[in-house]
């Protein structure tokens, strides 16, 4: 079963749709590239300086369409922030996978964590942009944690969907538990994965998750485990202290000591592995369906925007 989960995460293809394609544009040159990544990204027309940066990762076998088909290119222009879109090379990984369970690309200033670093640093120097976050599915969730860990004074918050906590894996054998069956830790050991990637010492990004119930390639225990490192490194407990619903899904809040939202976590009921989508033109909707793009309707990058205050 491990090796089919694994397979399953491996064999992930995305379609990106056309919609939006010409404004998300290649940046061949853009600093430091010790990951041998490339770099696309979308400014909208007439930015303000000070508006917030999104990096947007694709899960395995995609690219930088994902940034198109989970919503976030068309959301850039609503709502008025830039997209950085990191894409994978298969000379680094035969199926594009960010490699999240890899130390030599996770760890600060090293590999894809820093080639993604000099991207955020290249779109602030180009265009003023301000408060940065990172959101990506599956292997692109891995990754988001990894860079939540290594880079906290860089990114304001996190979105991980369908990933893993930072440090589950450091090698790809230690990817297939982590994947499934998922690996149990307590939250100060999962906190102290984060406190060691760093001599950052706070505040510390806010982290969100959206995790599937039927989740059989990176099971939802995963969603569990990141609440608890989350929640520890901001120094509270992984009870949660409101809990509500959004588009209908089961969303937990968990508050700091003052009182401030420092982590979320939204179960969406029935949904495999997947990014969640709402196609259609309300203003709550975005993204659309295609293979590991699930159209549950609940746009998973409209309510992370809402919650980050894109």
């Amino acid at each position: 079963m491990r090796v089919l989960a694994l397979v399953a995460l491996l064999s992930m293809t995305v379609f990106a749709p056309p919609a939006h394609a010409a404004s998300v544009v290649e940046v061949p040159s853009f600093g430091p590239n010790p990951g041998n990544l490339k770099m696309f990204r979308h400014v909208p027309d007439g930015l303000p300086a000070g508006s917030p940066l999104v990096v947007v990762l694709h899960g395995c076998t995609q690219d930088a369409g994902y940034g198109t088909s989970s919503g976030w290119v068309s959301l850039a222009g609503r709502m008025g922030f830039a997209v950085v879109l990191p894409q994978q090379q298969s000379a680094n990984n035969l199926n594009k996978c960010f490699n999240w369970f890899q130390a030599a690309d996770t760890a600060r200033g090293q590999g894809e964590a820093a080639s993604i670093a000099s991207m955020v640093a290249r779109v602030k120097a180009d265009h003023g942009t301000g408060r940065t976050f990172a959101t990506g599915l599956s292997a692109g969730g891995g990754m988001t944690s990894a860079l939540l860990a290594a880079y906290p004074d860089v990114y304001s918050g996190g979105g991980v969907v369908a990933g893993l906590p930072a440090g589950c894996a450091t090698t790809v054998i230690d990817a297939f538990g982590c994947m499934n069956p998922g690996r149990n830790l307590t939250p100060a050991q999962w906190g102290d994965k984060v406190r060691a990637a760093s001599s950052h010492r706070g505040p510390w990004p806010t982290m969100t998750v959206w995790h599937g119930t039927a989740d059989h390639t990176v099971v939802a225990a995963n969603q569990r485990e990141i609440v608890e490192q989350w929640t520890d490194v901001h120094g509270t407990d992984a009870t949660a202290d409101v809990t509500d619903t959004v588009s209908s899904y089961p969303r937990a809040t968990y508050f700091n000591n003052a009182g401030s939202p420092v982590v979320r976590s939204h179960t969406v009921t029935g949904m495999g592995h997947g990014q969640p989508v709402d196609p259609g033109g309300s203003p709550q909707q975005c993204g659309t369906a295609t293979a590991y793009v699930l159209d549950v309707n609940a746009c998973a990058a409209y309510h992370l925007a809402q919650e980050w205050s894109l």
